[in-house]
């Protein structure tokens, strides 16, 4: 029996699914081991893959199939039915992008994370500042031509792509009635604080037994080492594919806590990936929800549920087994007033999650004015320290602390920084609802006993992959739309309680 149009597009989307998974595999390897004099090597292998993954999402066969699926689509199960929307969907966003555009980025991309690396090592911008100005050129001329083919402003059009369905008014909205209370708030903190310090926790701790700490947490959590690993880079991320996740981190000597909270963050994209529907792994309607939604589970939990009392009294005889420290800074009282102290700092990775939407707002901002051409890549420098300024009331003393501490806009990832502050947000609003549905979350977490935390995730958020909007998935698990209410709650609970 002849294959019907769905099912012919579920086969060419399994390809689809496995060249992007090579794309993945190679972009991890050029961070983590390859050469750095393989970058025009690389360049051109992924130019290929991203080619050919682009020919699949814009050949004329996968348009008609769409079209003969769609008027055949009577008695197709729900999934299938969003499978065959997210399949439209992804086509209308490659469709939108010339070939030789798809080719051109993926060799100054490449070429630019090179350079990007190469100016921070040397604290040099003006050297990545060609590179960076001939990705932004590109990505300029994508977002024009994606917002005219989608019916949306060209930085919505770039959103969308990392957050489906979410706007530039959506995120105004929620960044404004946040940053109305968060300057106060910040304030109110930091006062609150400064008569409750904490004891320094320092040392030096080998990389060999920090990572021992990271593994025997990484286990407990659930992460399947059979299918992933932890290794080292110069920026932490989550890469490869669902069935072989790589996860990397930068451990630092001088502070056994920086590593072990980069790779709870990765684990938590990690998981995300990991919980996403079996049946539909191939799929697009099997892939994750955005990267708002990506961003939520990294940020519930290293900032979330890592940087609480529970989880700290946990953690602790597994501290003292691996790096052998004892005595009243390593308490759990200590630890969490250690993790939960607020200050006004420089880099975005390391940021306390009451200062954090600030450096993300920084972003936001920036980078819409790069896109339309208001900021020249050679003032970016200047206008980073000004905004870091306003906005953080502190200045970067290098470019290396301000705007080369990101590689997201070497890659052309522009419209990615807003998810990082709205995964925050829904976040906050998914632990509220979680710790409301599940009374015994706190002693589970506290024993090491994670099962009851992914069991409820996996049912609202992983295991409905892209089925949903992220709205109607918030509204779903929550009861509510998201906003920032539940964040300022969670908050102003946590940062102005007696320590």
């Amino acid at each position: 029996m002849a294959a019907s149009p769905y099912q012919q597009l579920e086969e060419e989307f399994r390809r689809l699914h496995a060249l992007r998974g090579a794309l993945a595999m190679l972009r991890w390897d050029a961070a983590v081991v390859m050469p750095r004099g393989s970058a025009d090597v690389r360049g051109e292998q992924l130019a290929a893959l991203e080619t050919e993954a682009h020919a699949i999402l814009t050949a004329p066969k996968v348009s008609r199939l769409i079209e003969r699926a769609q008027a055949n689509s009577q008695g197709l199960e729900d999934w299938k039915l969003a499978n065959l929307r997210e399949i439209r969907r992804q086509r209308d966003h490659a469709i939108a992008t010339p070939n030789a555009l798809v080719a051109r980025l993926a060799k100054a991309t490449a070429r630019a994370e090179v350079h990007w690396l190469e100016a921070r090592r040397t604290n040099r911008f003006a050297d990545f500042a060609p590179h960076l100005a001939e990705v932004v050129s590109l990505i300029r001329d994508r977002a024009g031509l994606l917002g005219q083919h989608l019916g949306l402003a060209p930085y919505d059009a770039l959103v969308d792509e990392f957050s489906p369905g979410i706007a530039t008014a959506d995120i105004d909205g929620l960044f404004k009635a946040l940053g109305r209370r968060l300057p106060g708030l910040v304030r109110e903190a930091i006062e609150l604080q400064a008569a409750q310090p904490s004891l320094p926790v320092g040392g030096k701790f080998p990389a060999a037994r920090q990572r021992a700490v990271c593994v025997e947490v990484m286990k407990a959590i659930g992460f399947p080492f059979d299918r992933g690993r932890l290794d080292e880079s110069e920026h932490s991320f989550t890469g490869g594919t669902t069935g072989d996740i790589r996860i990397t981190t930068r451990l630092d000597p001088n502070d056994a806590l920086h590593g072990l909270l980069g790779v709870l963050h990765e684990t938590g994209h990690a998981m995300y990936d990991l919980g996403l529907p079996a049946a539909w792994r191939d799929q697009p309607v099997g892939r994750n929800r955005g990267m708002a939604l990506e961003e939520s589970q990294s940020l519930l939990l290293e900032m979330i549920v890592a940087r609480s009392r529970p989880f700290l009294t946990y953690l602790k005889p597994s501290l003292e087994k691996h790096l052998g420290v004892s005595g009243p800074e390593w308490d759990v009282p200590n630890l969490y007033r250690h993790l939960t102290r607020v200050q006004r700092s420089l880099i975005r990775a390391d940021a306390d999650e009451l200062t954090y939407p600030a450096h993300i707002m920084l972003r936001y901002e920036l980078e819409k004015q790069l896109l339309s051409g208001e900021l020249k890549v050679d003032e970016l420098p200047a206008a980073w320290n000004d905004a870091a300024q306003s906005r953080l009331g502190i200045r970067p003393p290098s470019d290396v602390e301000g705007c080369l501490q990101d590689g997201h806009w070497a890659l052309g990832q522009f419209g990615y920084f807003p998810a990082f502050a709205l995964g925050s947000m829904i976040a906050m609003q998914l632990w509220e609802k979680l710790r409301s549905d599940h009374e015994d979350l706190d002693a589970e977490i506290a024993r090491g006993d994670f099962t009851g935390l992914y069991g409820w995730l996996r049912e609202h958020v992983h295991g409905v992959g892209a089925k949903m909007t992220v709205q109607e998935l918030i509204q779903n698990a929550t009861g509510r739309p998201l906003s920032a209410a539940p964040a300022l709650r969670y908050l102003e609970a946590k940062y102005l309680e007696p320590r």
